[in-house]
């Protein structure tokens, strides 16, 4: 099968979607999000059979462009992550009427098609196409179908899309400038540059700021929180459960491999950059009012951590942080998926105006209890996996760097037990919470599911990554 089959069945499918009126939208967008989903599986199928899976065709002669494709294992798991969740989201907002629906579904494939190409492509330039593609559906999303105030949602969606935008003018001056060094955008050509350390640096940087500000690292967070916020429960699924995966993927596949000698020389810099978005977004989180504001916080402290264990250069570090960003996404998606359904309900996402919802729907409160100990990290789950292995890589480069990391996990017991406290227990709300409907009830028996199987067995997806990372390391290593 050909890989580019995967982003033409998004793609038409986002063009289908449109034109299938608003009524069948929903639908059609599911359609084609399970395709894809099999499609992935298919890939995975080819790759576990030795099979090279690669597109490659001439674009443009000059400059010298070509429509690379290629997939490996780190490539595949971040496909299967996207197309999982992307059928997972559509049908979760199957509850909500939507204005305008068939505009509103067909954002969210071509989205999907946008954040597969950036997985998949081996070309530089195509790679940022589709990566200022993505930028495009998330932008409308939360402009127009946003909650809240409408002046403050634009304010938000706005420096979103100037941040975004901006660090990434910097990632593609660092194409251009590789391209004249290499004469080729192909990855394989950029991997055999041979930059100086000075060249090197200022490489890194460049693509730093595009990352930073995708994942978020800190300081560069400040537009998150109001975006996942004022952003529609589907938009806010989309940015954590897979956009932000993109900057954090891109810095294993782009950034540390093409730039060695500045990812050694100040690893700790950047090492400590992850960890104090680990303490920051735990810190403020317990200060929240709101619930997806608290998420939020919640989402910025972990991939603080995985951000840390990108940049500490070891295979563990590297397969931590794919663990993890893989568990983190179906986690924070079945997060927000629970604030949607709560506010559903309450129309309110005030942590003070809920309570007593346990005494209604048990069944609801159960598997409430289930995300929040996942995204604990407790054992068993798919979160205690990527988030033990990553501490343990950062041991291996400090001590503090461990026990510093290791406070998301205190600190994040702490303000989601509180959160879980006052959102369930308690005195029953004067509204009445009716009990989940089946709709909601098998999203998120699929994502408890995904977050229990892959935290007893996680080996299908580390030996699907692991070769692929170290490949990686190999090229990060062959400069002293």
């Amino acid at each position: 099968m050909n890989v580019s089959l995967l982003l033409i069945i998004l793609l038409v499918g986002a063009f289908a979607t449109y034109l299938a009126g608003d009524k069948l939208a929903s639908k059609v967008a599911l359609f084609f999000g399970l395709s894809a989903l099999g499609c992935s599986i298919e890939l995975l199928n080819q790759f576990n059979a030795g099979e090279n899976i690669s597109y490659l065709s001439q674009w443009i002669n000059q400059p010298n462009i070509a429509f690379a494709l290629k997939a490996d294992g780190l490539s595949i798991a971040m496909l299967l992550l996207t197309t999982a969740l992307t059928p997972i989201i559509i049908f979760s907002s199957f509850g909500n009427d939507y204005k305008n629906a068939k505009a509103f579904y067909s954002l969210i494939l071509f989205m999907a098609f946008a954040m597969a190409g950036t997985f998949l492509a081996s070309d530089g330039l195509l790679y940022y196409i589709f990566w200022e593609l993505s930028l495009i559906p998330i932008y409308f999303i939360a402009l127009l179908w946003g909650n809240g105030d409408t002046e403050e949602r634009k304010k938000a969606v706005v420096k979103f899309f100037i941040y975004t935008l901006a660090g990434s003018l910097f990632m593609l001056i660092a194409f251009v400038y590789l391209y004249q060094q290499a004469g080729s955008f192909l990855l394989e050509d950029l991997y055999k540059l041979d930059l100086s350390a000075t060249e090197q640096l200022w490489i890194f940087l460049a693509f730093f700021l595009a990352y930073a500000i995708k994942i978020p690292i800190i300081p560069f967070h400040s537009w998150q929180a109001k975006v996942y916020q004022k952003a529609p429960a589907a938009g806010t699924m989309l940015l954590s459960g897979i956009m932000l995966k993109m900057g954090l993927y891109s810095v294993i596949r782009w950034q540390l491999p093409i730039s060695p000698l500045a990812a050694k020389e100040y690893m700790n810099i950047f090492i400590g950059l992850g960890i104090a978005g680990v303490i920051y977004g735990s810190i403020v989180a317990l200060r929240q009012k709101d619930l997806k504001k608290l998420l939020a916080y919640s989402s910025l402290a972990h991939v603080g951590l995985i951000a840390a264990g990108t940049y500490t250069l070891t295979i563990d570090g590297l397969r931590g942080a794919v663990l993890q960003m893989i568990a983190h996404g179906f986690v924070v998606v079945g997060l927000f998926f629970i604030a949607e359904i709560i506010f559903r309900r309450y129309e309110t996402r005030t942590i003070s105006e809920m309570g007593g919802i346990r005494s209604q729907s048990p069944k609801f409160a159960s598997m409430f209890l289930l995300l929040v100990l996942a995204s604990v990290g407790l054992p068993t789950t798919f979160n205690f996996v990527g988030e033990f292995t990553v501490l343990y890589s950062l041991s291996q480069i400090n001590l503090w760097f461990a026990l510093l990391g290791g406070t998301t996990i205190i600190l994040g017991a702490y303000y989601m037990l509180k959160m879980y406290q006052h959102v369930m227990l308690g005195e029953t709300n004067s509204k009445v919470f009716a009990d989940v409907t089946a709709k909601e009830a098998i999203t998120l028996v699929l994502i408890i599911g995904v977050i229990f199987f892959f935290g007893m067995y996680p080996k299908p997806i580390t030996d699907l990554i692991t070769p692929s990372l170290e490949n990686i390391l190999t090229h990060i290593n062959r400069v002293n």
